[in-house]
């Protein structure tokens, strides 16, 4: 398994929906994981981005098709990047 981070920014339209309709946020994470990807943790934030997602997946394909499903939507852009455990990141570095 693969872990990723994904900052994700809702547009104006998914700013309208999670105003009228704040457990919208927690649907997404059930239709997530349903297309293969566990969401870890994740948190609301301030700032350039709205949230924050530590996620994880068999495979960046499996992530690439749940980025490229919510971006068409309309009502999110994501950035995603690829996350290594410290633990894994100093073994392979030996």
């Amino acid at each position: 398994m693969a872990y990723f981070v994904i900052l994700s920014t809702l547009t104006d339209e998914g700013r309208k929906t999670i105003k009228q309709k704040p457990e919208r946020i927690l649907e997404v994470d059930k239709e997530i994981e349903r297309m293969g990807v566990k969401v870890h943790k994740q948190y609301a934030v301030l700032g350039q981005y709205d949230f924050v997602n530590i996620v994880e997946a068999p495979d960046i394909d499996t992530v690439m098709k749940m980025s490229v499903e919510l971006g068409a939507r309309g009502s999110v852009q994501l950035l995603t990047l690829a996350a290594v455990p410290i633990e894994e990141f100093i073994k392979k570095l030996k």
